[in-house]
């Protein structure tokens, strides 16, 4: 047996949330589409904003890892996104899908018998364990944030 599969299957687990800190599903199954673009506290972001941000750097660190031709956008401005809030329910709904697909397409690739974790990936720059391992920790600290966001609007309370 490939001893490099357990630490691919804790992996996998740790992209999607529960070893340290609460799911994204649990976050979003919590927030009312009334809600997503509000700013509570006079914090500088909404739950939008927050996960939008997760979405995009998820998805570009994929990019990173699988396209050879990769083009990194414009820093900070490209990873955030414009609006507040999404513009109606079916936008909100597709950034969600969006996440759950990519996150998914990470964790096929993570767990990929062909793939080997300290490969380099097509660019040569890094290799892809250590790609994962941004992906988890830049979900965990926002992660934090989007309990804060949802604590400050009496979404939870623990």
């Amino acid at each position: 047996m490939d001893p490099s599969v357990g630490l691919k299957q804790q992996l996998v687990s740790h992209l999607k949330g529960g070893e340290a800190f609460m799911p994204i599903e649990e976050m979003l199954e919590k927030i009312p589409f009334s809600e997503t673009g509000k700013r509570p506290a006079d914090l500088p972001y909404s739950f939008y904003e927050l996960f939008c941000h997760i979405r995009f750097t998820q998805k570009d660190i994929l990019d990173y890892c699988t396209q050879k031709d990769y083009s990194a956008p414009a820093w900070p401005e490209a990873y955030w996104p414009k609006e507040q809030a999404p513009n109606d329910e079916a936008e909100w709904e597709e950034v969600k899908t969006n996440y759950f697909q990519e996150r998914e397409e990470l964790a096929n690739l993570i767990i990929s018998p062909e793939k080997n974790l300290l490969q380099p990936i097509p660019s040569g720059k890094h290799n892809f364990f250590r790609e994962v391992l941004l992906v988890i920790e830049h979900t965990s600290y926002h992660s934090g944030q989007l309990l804060i966001l949802l604590r400050h609007l009496g979404l939870h309370s623990s």
